[in-house]
């Protein structure tokens, strides 16, 4: 696909992964208009860190997923919209989990309608793997019953059902889009790698919730070029895509991973804030993307140990940008 002079609409382009998915679409020549969450310091949340040529060629309008009418606003006159937007912290769905689902709903309702409204060509919608709970079994494929253990996770599948509802009912060119766990340059302390990177070079300990759980890592790359294929590929409309990289990692095993990257043999406490209820924590995850493989033609192409060298590279430049001794709700 050429992508040169496209006009794509990006809500949630201020974030980890959105502001990769936005950076990836102007290096193909996309104009981009990214959709933010407004603040009075006009502050443009990772959009701030891309390269000076790449914001320049930005669009950026601040407003609020909630507001429908500004969401319409924003989306006229696009022809692709990149859905991101969304309150993503398990952790603070279990505080604050009304105002979780009105954003990742009630938004997510309010993207798929101004698209139906805008005739837009296509609407790439994020989901993730928290929707799949804990593994029934592995690898997980797209048919895998889907669990709502945290609001957050509730709020998604909720979300993902009006994408799919709107492309049954509306014929709305709908592809959603499953990352499992994204990793690398650009992510915050909410995430596990970055707050293990962060602590091994700040701190004399490693303080973490639950070491026995695994995740399926995939450097944020990928993840973005899993949802630029999703764009691109005509028979991808209506489906649903796994971007994971078909590996899990217990979480005990990756700090040790980090740490011999980082040169740093700390030791490892367990750190009682950071445990999730017991219902409530996902204790496995392991992706079957080979549907993307098959139909987008997407396959991770970053081991996790480059990816991991390279995350600590861009941390240790940024080192400012993180409180070493926090936790990230």
């Amino acid at each position: 696909m050429n992508w040169s002079g496209v006009q794509v609409f990006v809500t949630g382009a201020a974030g980890f992964i959105g502001s990769h998915v936005t950076e990836s679409l102007v290096r193909r020549g996309a104009r981009v208009r990214p959709f933010i969450r407004y603040n009075s310091t006009r502050h443009l949340g990772w959009l701030a860190h891309l390269a000076p040529d790449v914001q320049k060629e930005l669009d950026v309008v601040a407003g609020d997923l909630c507001d429908s009418e500004a969401v319409y606003r924003a989306m006229r006159g696009t022809d692709m919209v990149f859905h991101l937007g969304a309150l993503i912290s398990i952790p603070y769905s279990y505080a604050h989990p009304r105002e979780v689902v009105e954003t990742n709903v009630i938004g997510t309702l309010n993207v798929l309608t101004a698209a139906r409204n805008a005739g837009v060509r296509r609407v790439i919608h994020t989901s993730t793997s928290e929707v799949y709970g804990t593994a029934q079994y592995v690898p997980i494929d797209e048919h895998h019953p889907l669990q709502g253990q945290s609001p957050y996770s509730a709020s998604k599948i909720a979300a993902d059902k009006l994408a799919e509802s709107f492309f049954c009912s509306y014929e709305l060119p709908v592809v959603t889009v499953r990352p499992f766990n994204a990793y690398g340059p650009r992510q915050s302390l909410r995430a596990v790698i970055p707050t293990i990177l962060v602590q091994a070079l700040t701190r004399d300990r490693i303080q973490l919730g639950d070491l026995s759980t695994k995740r399926d890592f995939t450097f944020v790359e990928d993840t973005a070029a899993g949802f630029v294929r999703a764009a691109e590929v005509d028979h991808a409309v209506g489906e649903v895509f796994n971007i994971g990289s078909g590996r899990e990692i217990r979480i005990g095993d990756l700090v040790r991973e980090v740490l011999s990257i980082t040169g740093r043999p700390l030791p490892v406490e367990q750190d009682t804030r950071r445990l999730r209820p017991t219902r409530s924590e996902v204790r496995r995850l392991r992706a079957d993307a080979s549907k993307a493989e098959r139909i987008l033609g997407w396959r991770p192409q970053v081991e996790l140990r480059e990816g991991l060298a390279r995350t600590l590279a861009w941390i240790e430049a940024h080192l400012d940008r993180f409180p070493g001794d926090d936790y990230a709700v």
